[in-house]
């Protein structure tokens, strides 16, 4: 129970990493808002995981959505302890030039801005309480990255960075900021990713690149976030931690 009595939002909960930390917290006795754009699907989410979780709908790329969020979870036990910023989009594997502005924007307002929202929500509170933890989902594209997804490399160093900064800016205010960095997983974006067909042949090509040889599942990068947002944790802040088999070795 080294999450008891905290509470926590996960954003992107609804499927994938963000469902995995969500279902990991709550077994470690924390009080979870499932955060997603998917309404359905969190609310599906919540319920498997029974009282201490709710959900919540949100588009992390809208400030008023994220506000309401956060005034959501604060509602939850007058404190906010610990974000996970998992919500997360890509384009498609393909060259650079063949990304238009449209899906450009939407990756950096879902994988960047959103961390912006959330920082000028959540910060306030966590000043007043002397303390929180702030885990961004970025990704090992933003440390060794892969060719086809250039832009999508570019919104997860950006996360990257920020966790850096925002934790030697947060330090002495007690709050605590890191990177979780997953190496490609079997998640719902593994066909962009890939940028090609998901054949037995194609995957080998992608294991290749990982030492451990296999991908990234869900309770790798959920049993990252629990260490990170647990006082086993307490002096660790600005890391920057591959979830990734080897692949950055």
């Amino acid at each position: 129970m080294r999450l008891r009595n905290k509470v926590t939002i996960v954003t992107g909960a609804a499927s994938g990493f963000g469902k995995a930390i969500a279902t990991r917290f709550v077994q470690e006795g924390a009080t979870v808002v499932v955060a997603d754009i998917n309404g359905d699907g969190a609310k599906q989410v919540a319920a498997e995981l029974g009282e201490l979780a709710t959900a919540f709908t949100c588009d992390v790329s809208r400030k008023d959505d994220v506000e309401a969020l956060v005034a959501h979870a604060h509602g939850r036990g007058d404190r906010l302890d610990a974000v996970v910023n998992n919500a997360g989009w890509t384009h498609r594997n393909q060259p650079m030039l063949g990304v238009d502005e449209a899906t450009f924007d939407r990756v950096f307002a879902i994988n960047v801005k959103s961390i912006f929202h959330m920082t000028h929500a959540a910060v306030p509170l966590m000043r007043r309480a002397r303390s929180g933890v702030i885990l961004n989902v970025g990704s090992v594209a933003g440390l060794r990255p892969r060719p086809g997804l250039t832009w999508y490399n570019a919104s997860k160093g950006a996360a990257n960075l920020l966790s850096k900064s925002l934790a030697a800016e947060l330090a002495p205010d007690g709050i605590r900021v890191n990177a979780i960095c997953p190496v490609i997983g079997a998640t719902g974006l593994f066909g962009e990713f890939m940028g090609v067909p998901d054949t037995p042949e194609n995957r080998r090509r992608f294991l290749a690149t990982i030492p451990l040889g296999r991908f990234c599942e869900p309770d790798d990068v959920a049993h990252a976030a629990v260490f990170l947002a647990s006082d086993e944790a307490s002096f660790i802040t600005g890391v920057e931690l591959p979830v990734d088999g080897g692949r950055c070795i």
